[in-house]
Order: C-alpha cells, then structure tokens, then sequence
C-alpha cells in the first residue's frame, strides 16, 4: 500500500533564512518561479518569518509586493507563509484588530497556506489568528515548537495538538527550529500523533544537530504527511534537508513523493548561482557548518554566533564559555521557553548580561514582560520568589495577553497620516505597525510618505 510523502519547498522562505540572512531579493526569485509551480511541491513557503522585516530594512522591496509578484508565477502550488501568532511577525503582541487585517491582507494577496504558532506554545495567542485564517479562507496549518526541557514531553506536545484540532487547524506542524528532535523519538512522537489526530501531521526541522535526514527517515516511517525541504544550494547548515536528496531517497519506495529529481536540478543550479551572488553583494558567510553543540544548549548556531560577537565587542570574548553554561540557567529560571524568536533572543540576551554584569544586575523590558507573563504562559511555572526578584509586586498576567491591548488599527493610520503620509493603504498601514521605523524610512525612500 504506497503512500506517497509530500514535499513543502523553503527555498525562497526559510532555506535563505538560514543560510543568507534571508536576503534573497524578489528578482532572484522570479527566473525559477514557474519552474518551482511545475514541481508538484504541496506547497512553497515564500513568505512571512523574517522575510518581511528582510524587505523593508535591507532590501529596499515592499513585502506586499513581492507577494503579489510571487502569486503572478505561482497559479498551481499554494503560497505558504509563517506567522507567529498574536506576534504577527513582529516581537510583541498586537491588538486583535491588527492581527485579523494582516491575516486577511495576506490572503488576499496570495497566501494559501499560514502556518501559526507560538514561541511559548500557548494556544491562547493563536486563537485570533486561526480563526482570521480561517474565516479568509486560508489552510490553517496550528504548529507546536518542539523543544527538550524537564517539563516538555510527548504528552504535552499531544496536549498543545489537541489544543490546535479544537481551535480548527486543518493540518498540525511540528516545528523543531534547532534541530532537536532526534529520530526515534520524531519516529515515536508521529506514530502517538497519528494515533490521536485524524489531520496531515507536518514536520519542520533543521540540520543544525546534523540529524535531519536521519530524523526525516524514521518520521516517514511514522506515518508523517509532508515534509519540509530546501532545494540543495540553501540547504543543510541550519536549514533543511536537501529537496533533492528526499525525493531521491525515497524514490521506488511506497513513500515515493512523486517529484522527479530531474526537474530539481536546474532549478538548483539557478540557486547556486544566486548563493554565490548574495555572498559576494551582502559580504555574507554562507558555508555555515552543524553545530551539535545545540543538543546540549539548545541554542541554534546563529545564535551562538551573535552572542559571542556580542561579548567580543564588549571586550569579554573570554566569557564564552561562561555564557554556554548561563543560558540553560536563565531558561530554566524563566520557566523553560523554548528558544525561538523571540524567547530566543530575550533568553540569550539575558544570559550575556547576566555574564557581562553580574546575575540580573541588569534586566530588561522584554524579561519582565516575559516573567509577568505578558507573552503568555511559560512551560513551566515560575519560582514566585524569582518572580519578586524581576517584577516585584507588579500584577501577574494570567490572562490572554492581548486582551489588554486596545484596537491600534485606527490610531497607528492617524500616526502614518502624521508622518507625512496623506492616505495610506492597509498594507502600508499594517507594515507600519510591525516595523515602524523601518517602513516610515522606507516610504520616504520611495516618495510616499513626505519628509518632516
């Protein structure tokens, strides 16, 4: 009895992400585009993560564009996108209003297919978003963060999927963002998952442990649905397993994906040359190696990079090692986050002030909000005496953060309209939310918005 394995191809998402800081320009792009349509992919991701924050700041390209462009070339294979819940794809939450119009703006721009999920993993911050999608009719694909920790394991990634069928996912996404998730227990976490959950199971990873394709063969095995793959120029390293290397692996096989290998080779060539291009235009080191130090940190290797250049320019780069040993510290003093954006940034920032300055000398803003629970519920509890430590008597949220936040839509177009901008189009608007200074530089780069 075969059944074949899906393919989702990241190579104009997260493969670029990973390995180019996501600075693949939309004219990159556009030359391979009916290319990639012709495949038979379940779908590309081309959209959300960073790539919008990419645009705007480093690129000089609107990212509702590059959407419009895409979904041009794009007629048969759905566009998919990552969206970080209440977060959008931002690093706080936003006003309910703001996240419905921005999902609804996607859609009709061209995204089929939104992935949701939250760096906690707390299923409140995805309601608005899931039901946004929903109601526009977009495939609502609920993902849950894989991570390792005392207080995660396959009971509770089965409750958080639970959590997401009853809030009408239509299909569930397990996304391991550093690599983590090793083969057998990936094996055993689909088989428990396809045991409970009548929907596509999904599985996300990176190659940042070097146990990607090890993990993805025993998933199959499993019983998983859809694969994510990166096309090989933007492929290992902290992205995905090679698209090529999949299809070719389970070829003749009752798993065969039914892409023929052949009609990936030019279109990697393409890439490759796009790779080389970028290096050499962003001065970018593209030849990013595994780290299997992430099994032990959990930090994906990115991350340990800025951090160390964070203490070289502070003159402690002989404090590295102190910080490897800080940061599984702070997250479990934190409640055992798992580290994504932006629990990872919040918790290794913590960490090398922490090593810098001495333990919580220093604390900033998005640690007190994160200990308040003003991103949500933490994993684990956290210690009331900690709690004091950081906020003091200051009320603890135990709520659905956002309900605390008022409508923004109407006062953040005043607020454009202020800058100069006569009469802003909703998704400059909702660009403008997400990244303010960035997108009013951009405007004024481009002439719609006047100088002040």
């Amino acid at each position: 009895m075969t059944k074949p394995v899906k393919v989702t191809e990241t190579v104009l998402r997260d493969g670029h992400q990973s390995l180019a800081a996501t600075r693949m320009r939309t004219k990159d792009m556009i030359p391979m585009l009916e290319q990639l349509d012709n495949v038979g992919f379940h779908a590309i991701e081309a959209w959300g993560g960073a790539t919008f924050d990419s645009c705007l700041r480093f690129l000089d390209e609107d990212p509702w564009e590059r959407l419009r462009t895409l979904k041009q070339y794009l007629k048969k294979t759905p566009i998919q996108m990552l969206l970080r819940g209440q977060n959008i794809l931002g690093y706080n939450h936003y006003a309910d209003d703001v996240v419905q119009e921005f999902v609804n703006r996607a859609v009709d721009n061209g995204i089929g297919i939104i992935r949701i999920f939250d760096a906690l993993n707390d299923v409140r911050n995805l309601e608005v978003s899931m039901q946004a999608a929903k109601t526009a009719g977009a495939h609502v694909q609920g993902a849950f963060v894989y991570t390792i920790s005392p207080y995660h394991d396959q009971a509770s990634f089965l409750k958080v999927a639970r959590e997401l069928v009853q809030l009408g996912a239509d299909s569930i996404c397990i996304k391991d963002m550093s690599g983590l998730l090793a083969p057998y227990a990936a094996y055993d976490l689909v088989k428990a998952l396809k045991a409970e959950i009548s929907l596509p199971i999904q599985l996300h990873t990176h190659y940042t442990s070097g146990m990607a394709s090890m993990t993805y063969l025993k998933a199959v095995e499993a019983g998983v649905d859809i694969l994510d793959c990166a096309l090989s120029p933007f492929a290992m390293g902290t992205s995905q397993p090679a698209t090529e290397a999949i299809v070719a692996a389970l070829e003749g096989t009752d798993y065969d994906t039914v892409i023929r290998k052949e009609d990936l080779f030019p279109i990697a060539d393409h890439f490759r040359s796009v790779k080389k291009e970028l290096a050499e235009t962003f001065k970018l080191n593209t030849a990013i190696d595994i780290d299997t130090k992430v099994l032990s940190f959990q930090i994906p290797g990115g991350m340990l990079s800025n951090l160390l250049n964070q203490m070289k320019e502070q003159g402690m780069a002989d404090k590295y090692p102190e910080l490897l040993e800080e940061m599984p510290r702070v997250r479990a003093e934190l409640g055992y986050p798992p580290l994504v954006t932006p629990t990872s940034q919040i918790t290794g920032s913590m960490a090398a002030f922490n090593v810098m300055m001495g333990r919580y000398k220093i604390v900033p803003r998005e640690i007190k909000d994160l200990v308040r629970g003003k991103y949500g519920r933490t994993p684990a509890p956290i210690d009331p005496e900690f709690r004091k430590m950081i906020v003091g008597d200051v009320p603890i949220i135990d709520h659905r953060p956002a309900d605390d936040i008022a409508p923004q839509l109407q006062s953040l177009r005043e607020n454009l309209v202020a800058e100069g901008y006569s009469n802003p189009a909703m998704d400059d608007i909702l660009s403008y939310a997400l990244f303010p200074d960035v997108a009013l530089k951009y405007f004024r780069k481009i002439g719609k918005c006047k100088e002040q």
